[in-house]
């Protein structure tokens, strides 16, 4: 796998990522397509920033996490990665897809693949990634509509022009589980060079019935048109299937029953997920002058996806009986991406200005559907079983809680839409640097969002609603440098988030004249390279959702919504040579707009992850994530509670192109539950466990 180069370091969050202390045969593999000028970072690639501002110069929160810190650490899923980032905690996706929550703000919708949206429901995958980058905080200038808590963008690896080289990695954990993957880059001439990642895993845990099978294809080609123009092109190809697990019930002390741990809740043959996606990308760049440069992305994508489920909507301690509910719900999506900005940079008197302004356009059209169960004993979507391993229902059928038979079919509409929608998006910001001590960011984007939802529930009936929010979302910003390795910064910014919620799936009476949410954050914060290759930052922020409501006269009228604020810390860096690390605190408090604790907002996380280099070829790495209890629904007295996991790595170089690599996840086998859904709902944190891999590059 290939490192970023050392000049990162001068732009990560936290310490900038400084490549680890490794063996020979990846300082040879560390080549990077990126220049740096000075601390300026000039990429190959669209990065969430957009503009070539170095990230000590940037007043907001974010996190980076490149590929080789992914391998090192053994991760496999966003989660993984989430659960080492401060100020961010995962939620359970109903067991089907990320779910993020962005300093306390939940989101399936607030993803993005190199700038561009990539909002479908679905388990994305890292093997064809350079870095993982998390925002936080609203920021709809760079991302436009939802953005609410924060943002995530993957960055995709892209053909590497004047080299020839394949990477690999492979490996099987203690659950039966494996997964392989290839990285292979291929010189065509002095202008041209194709690419290709692809990878497939065998899906085992903890949980009964659980397994699965994802792969994916991503082929890439890079082209030097001009010695100024570059093109690239991608296709992937995604195929994911696995099975659904929603968790275990909550019993009358308002925490997850710990006896039914090893109890998985649903259908072991109809709870399952398949998803499907072809996606095509192309971006053009062009370096006009020394000081102006643009680039242009269209981005094409079809997805199909389903997910059939059943889950425990309720539980009766005292007679151990469980009611089931489900449902099977379809998407298919469509979407087209337009997307240039422009880079320029220039002075007026002594005052410097990197100015980045842009357009986006986005069309979209998806039709969803969802259908709930029939039993046949009840004649409605639920029923009671007892709370045995396994449950007595497999297939469809089975025999309820009274000793009854059962049978069920999909046979209810729940509802069925379609959805247009068109967003056109311009955006502009200036980053003014007035002196060398004071640097001052102003930006605006606007947003017209044209939805149009169309209920083909009773084709005899078909009801369409529709509406149109056009927003300005402002930014502004102020850094003070006392010296070149120190910033001191304050920001406010803004973003919304129309009440169709982000899938489009719906528009009610109710909701198709109501004003979009808007989130509006103040933030102050400092970043310091104290040491050479060492770093810690430090903010502090508050962001408060306003809402349309509208009272019993249908009279609409604003209220506050959500409101979170809290502070983080993270050093991140080489403390020496040999030793690597990487730790995060955020402490956060909420009130929703009822006054109460909101759900999934746990008080304090801690996080620290280090790799020590014990010789040339040998190394070890220790890492333990802390979560305080959370509430399961807003001002309940549902609650998961409080955990802390630890982990650990060694891995062997064999040889220059051969490293051998052991993972150990929950070293002391706790028992816990890292997220849920709803009530009834609680993940399974998996026991004690491991995996072994092989990775290199030749």
């Amino acid at each position: 796998m290939r490192k970023c180069v050392p000049s990162l370091l001068a732009l990560s969050f936290a310490a900038s990522l400084p490549a680890m202390a490794q063996d020979t045969f990846e300082e040879e593999a560390r080549q990077e397509t990126v220049i740096v000028v000075g601390t300026v970072l000039y990429a190959d690639r669209v990065n969430s920033l957009k503009a070539p501002t170095p990230i000590i110069d940037f007043p907001q929160s974010l996190s980076i996490m490149t590929a080789d810190q992914i391998l090192a650490r053994g991760f496999d899923n966003i989660g993984d990665v989430i659960n080492y980032t401060p100020g961010v905690n995962t939620s359970q996706g109903e067991g089907h897809r990320d779910a993020v929550v962005f300093r306390g703000i939940r989101s399936t919708a607030d993803f993005f693949v190199d700038g561009i949206r990539d909002d479908i429901e679905y388990y994305r995958p890292l093997y064809n990634l350079e870095q993982v980058e998390i925002l936080r905080g609203p920021n709809a200038l760079l991302f436009g509509r939802g953005g609410t808590g924060g943002a995530l963008n993957r960055v995709t690896k892209k053909g590497a022009i004047g080299e020839t080289f394949t990477g690999y990695a492979a490996g099987i954990d203690t659950f039966g589980g494996f997964n392989a993957q290839i990285d292979s880059n291929f010189e065509i001439n002095d202008k041209a060079a194709l690419r290709l990642n692809a990878y497939f895993e065998s899906l085992e845990n903890h949980r009964d019935f659980y397994d699965g099978d994802n792969y994916g294809i991503n082929p890439t080609a890079r082209f030097a048109l001009t010695p100024a123009t570059t093109l690239d092109l991608s296709y992937e190809y995604a195929n994911h299937e696995r099975f659904i697990d929603r968790g275990i019930p909550t019993g009358d002390n308002g925490e997850p029953v710990e006896a039914l741990k090893d109890i998985t809740f649903g259908d072991a043959e109809l709870n399952t997920t398949d998803f499907e996606a072809h996606i095509l990308r192309a971006n053009l760049q062009h370096q006009f002058t020394d000081t102006l440069k643009g680039n242009v992305t269209l981005a094409y994508g079809d997805y199909d996806k389903l997910y059939q489920n059943f889950y425990a909507s309720n539980y009766d301690q005292v007679t151990n009986v469980v009611q089931l509910d489900g449902y099977v719900d379809t998407t298919q999506r469509e979407r087209l991406t337009l997307a240039g900005n422009l880079v320029g940079e220039f002075e007026t008197g002594s005052i410097g200005h990197t100015i980045i302004a842009g357009a986006e356009f986005i069309d979209t059209s998806n039709d969803n559907d969802r259908f709930n169960p029939v039993f046949s004993s009840t004649g409605n979507d639920r029923e009671t079983f007892d709370a045995t391993r396994p449950l007595n229902f497999s297939g469809g059928s089975g025999v309820n809680a009274a000793g009854v038979p059962v049978s069920m079919t999909f046979s209810s509409i729940n509802d069925r839409t379609e959805a247009e929608v068109q967003v056109t998006s311009f955006y502009v910001q200036d980053q003014i640097e007035v002196n060398q001590y004071v640097d001052v960011l102003l930006g605006a984007r606007f947003d017209s969002f044209d939805l149009s939802v169309t209920d083909t529930k009773d084709p005899a009936n078909l009801i369409t609603r529709s509406r149109k929010d056009e927003e300005i979302s402002p930014r502004a910003g102020l850094i003070i440098k006392p010296q070149e390795n120190v910033s001191l910064y304050a920001s406010y910014s803004e973003s919304f988030l129309p009440r169709s919620g982000g899938q489009y799936a719906s528009l009610s009476d109710n909701t198709e004249n109501l004003d979009p949410d808007v989130f509006e954050q103040s933030e102050i914060g400092v970043k310091w390279d104290f040491l050479e290759g060492l770093s810690l930052t430090a903010a502090y922020f508050q962001n408060e959702q306003t809402r349309t409501e509208r009272d019993q006269n249908d009279e609409t009228f604003e209220t506050r919504g959500l409101k979170v604020d809290g502070f983080e810390i993270q050093l991140q860096g080489d403390v020496t040579d040999y030793w690597f690390v990487s730790a995060g605190y955020s402490n956060l408090s909420g009130e929703t707009s009822s006054g109460v604790d909101p759900r999934e907002l746990p008080e304090n996380t801690f996080s620290i992850w280090n790799n020590f280099k014990a010789t040339d070829k040998i190394g070890f790495g220790l890492g333990a994530t802390y979560q305080d209890e959370t509430l399961i629904k807003d001002g309940s007295s549902l609650m998961l509670p409080a955990y802390t996991r630890f982990d650990a790595s060694a891995y062997y170089d064999v040889s220059d192109t051969l490293r051998v690599q052991l993972n150990v996840e929950n070293l002391t086998d706790e028992t816990y539950f890292p997220n849920s859904h709803s009530d009834h709902q609680a993940s399974v944190g998996a026991p004690l466990n491991a995996r072994v891999s092989i990775s290199g590059r030749f």
